[in-house]
């Protein structure tokens, strides 16, 4: 008999799912199938490590009809995946991910962290 999956449940930053709201519908969809991979132990394509942020931080990138949609997760924090940021990326230099949007990443996880003690 095959064992089932362990499934952890995706608990959202306030902030995160207030912007993850503004999303198109399209792309909610999507993220929410690459979520549902990770709480199931995977990584979806569109998914990346987000590189500087410690392990298990991790960026769903989605380009969207011009647009370019990220959400950003963090697998590590206590049983659940937690997501701490969704933004619109509006940069035009590139894919780097904005200093100000980094910023609010750290900022976010440093506070989730003292939260979750």
């Amino acid at each position: 008999m095959a064992e089932a999956r362990k499934t952890r449940p995706v608990s959202w930053l306030k902030a995160a799912l207030n912007e993850f709201g503004k999303f198109p519908e399209g792309t909610r969809t999507i993220c929410l199938t690459a979520l549902t991979i990770a709480a199931e132990g995977g990584k979806a394509d569109i998914a990346k490590p987000m590189h500087g942020l410690g392990s298990g931080v991790f960026e769903i990138a989605l380009p969207f009809k011009g647009d370019a949609f990220r959400v950003v997760y963090a697998v590590q924090l206590a049983e659940e995946i937690w997501v701490v940021h969704a933004f619109q990326k509006k940069s035009t230099r590139g894919i780097k991910t904005p200093q100000h949007e980094i910023d609010l990443i750290n900022d976010r996880l440093k506070r989730l962290k003292e939260m979750l003690k």
